[in-house]
């Protein structure tokens, strides 16, 4: 196989993948000379990026534990079941609308480029979220209510369509080569701090206000809070250079660079899109699992408190967040596949003892299983945002890594909650959670097989990227 064809096809053609993913990666001589990183530009997006990420589950953690709350502001009174089903629809009309934020935004970004796409989309997520803490009531302008609560929740979905993916190619395409893990897991770590806030904030608020004060008015403070965020993260994002591997793919273009067809995004990409829906699944599984599932879960199986839940919950993102870096650099050092590989088999294998010990009841126990669950969780919040952007040549990156992401969260991430409550009343059977785990492992499992090792390599089709003061080496 060519040099050309390696930076074009991350997939790993036979069984022999492990002995395969240690050899050396030629580079594509197409892609132009080495890029020497600038530190601290490079420390400017990595920020930017994360902020971003930061505010989308900032949103999500707010949303999913005031739920209760929203449900009597924004729809009627009567039926408190209804209520929160209401509220749960327009939260998840967000992720219907997901791929579709991704099929704007990805080939957008491809085309216009990575830094106006992500402040474009950082101004929508802020827009929208602080337009909920506007909206007035359903007391005040009745039907009007939830009409606007679910056109601000489809803006929020639409701009989130093009974050993640974007965000990750930013990070990928401004890290040196041999830094790209440990930089591209501050991505994450983003993301479980804007949960930990959002979630936190809801949690002080209801045990400082009365029921009265939080639905009058406490509940609107979370997302007013989004506009001055929103601010700082536009402010960031507006002071970058456009990434060099796109600032390099233009300049080999000698006039406007033509516009790529969505269809050669998917069916030209259909392998590599196949490891990302694969890949994606198992991280997107695991992560609506534990963050999002696990609270409801122990409110409604084990009778704890939904406070008390949702700080163990916390807790376990706290300990995910210190690790967080540190399995970063660990990709860097080993490669991605060996550390994806890991939390695969160990879901796999622990996914049944950790709900067993999460049954027993006990605080030690639940927070034994759930550290579990959190630290196996950390193999794909630490490798994903590395090893995603490069499964795609530079210039279909940011469309085609939006439309595998998306799809895949879309369908698998986000409904798990509701897929596993709905099996686990078809069933009976209460380690239903642990068994959907285990088969999103296995899926995964066979993706991180078939996928090449891109640790310490230059992205497709794009030059390698060093770090200041070192030279090219051969390969």
């Amino acid at each position: 196989m060519s040099a050309s064809q390696v930076a074009h096809h991350p997939v790993a053609p036979g069984p022999a993948g492990p002995s395969r993913a240690g050899a050396a990666q030629a580079p594509d001589p197409s892609a132009g000379p080495p890029t020497v990183t600038d530190p601290a530009l490079v420390k400017r997006a990595v920020k930017a990026a994360a902020l971003g990420n930061a505010m989308e589950w900032f949103d999500f953690g707010v949303y999913s534990y005031i739920a209760v709350t929203l449900g009597k502001v924004f729809f009627p009174t009567g039926n408190a079941t209804a209520q929160l089903l209401s509220t749960f629809g327009a939260f998840a009309a967000a992720f219907l609308v997901r791929p579709l934020g991704g099929m704007v935004f990805g080939p957008l970004g491809d085309r216009v480029g990575r830094q106006k796409v992500l402040a474009l989309t950082m101004i929508m997520m802020a827009a929208g979220t602080f337009a909920i803490g506007l909206i007035p009531s359903y007391a005040a302008i009745g039907v009007g209510a939830p009409i606007l609560l679910l056109a601000a929740r489809l803006v929020q979905g639409f701009s989130t369509g093009g974050e993640y993916a974007g965000a990750s190619t930013f990070i990928a395409e401004y890290a040196p080569d041999k830094r790209r893990g440990f930089l591209g897991s501050w991505l994450e770590f983003g993301t479980l701090a804007g949960y930990i806030g959002g979630a936190g904030l809801v949690t002080l608020m209801t045990a400082l206000l009365s029921t009265d004060a939080l639905l009058s008015w406490g509940w609107r403070v979370p997302f007013l809070i989004a506009g001055p965020m929103g601010i700082i993260g536009l402010y960031l994002r507006m002071r970058l250079e456009e990434t060099p591997a796109f600032a390099a793919e233009v300049a080999k273009a000698e006039t406007e660079r033509p516009k790529v067809p969505l269809r050669e995004m998917v069916t030209g990409q259909w392998r590599a899109l196949l490891l990302c829906v694969g890949l994606v699944l198992v991280f997107n599984v695991t992560d609506y699992m534990l963050l999002s599932y696990m609270p409801s879960y122990l409110t409604s199986e084990l009778g704890y408190d939904a406070t008390h839940g949702l700080v163990v919950v916390l807790g376990v993102m706290v300990l995910m967040m210190a690790v967080q870096p540190f399995a970063g650099a660990l990709t860097d050092r080993v490669g991605r596949r060996p550390v994806m590989a890991a939390g695969c088999a160990g879901f796999l294998v622990l996914s049944v003892p950790a709900l067993l010990l999460i049954r027993d009841g006990g605080l030690l126990a639940v927070a034994s299983g759930l550290g579990a669950l959190g630290l196996l969780l950390v193999c794909f919040t630490a490798a994903m945002p590395s090893a995603l952007p490069a499964l795609f040549p530079t210039r279909v990156r940011y469309g085609s890594l939006s439309i595998g992401f998306n799809v895949s969260v879309s369908l698998f991430g986000g409904t798990t909650p509701l897929v596993v409550t709905a099996l686990i009343g078809a069933t009976g059977d209460v380690m239903m959670p642990a068994y959907y785990m285990m088969a999103a492992a296995v899926i995964g499992g066979f993706a991180v097989w078939r996928t090449a090792e891109s640790a310490g390599r230059p992205l497709p089709g794009s030059p390698p990227s060093l770090e200041p003061g070192t030279h090219r080496e051969k390969v």
